[in-house]
């Protein structure tokens, strides 16, 4: 599935649509700033993918800082069957 960006994110939680969003930075950068997704380090990510078993199917879009992690994340959760996968391209830098 293709990538989303920055500002078509804003305009879907502007819209109050119901996204499942995931970040795969660091607990420590979560805390830093963050924008209510879950967060899943791309470390633990292998292990905590039953987590999100139930997402297989949906829309589940994943960020980190600048998109290079949680682009890493989106090719091992479309390896573990996920079909809707996109990559926040600027992360969370672009988006704040």
């Amino acid at each position: 599935m293709e990538d989303i960006t920055a500002a078509e994110l804003r305009q879907r939680t502007a819209n109050k649509e119901a996204l499942h969003v995931i970040d795969v930075r660091e607990e420590w950068e979560y805390e830093e700033k963050n924008i209510g997704a879950k967060n899943i380090p791309l470390g633990t990510l292998p292990h905590r993918v039953n987590e999100l078993e139930a997402l297989k199917d949906q829309e589940l879009i994943v960020h980190c800082r600048s998109g290079k992690r949680s682009a890493n994340a989106k090719k091992f959760l479309e390896q573990q069957g996920f079909t809707k996968v996109r990559n926040l391209l600027e992360g969370i830098e672009g988006y704040l």
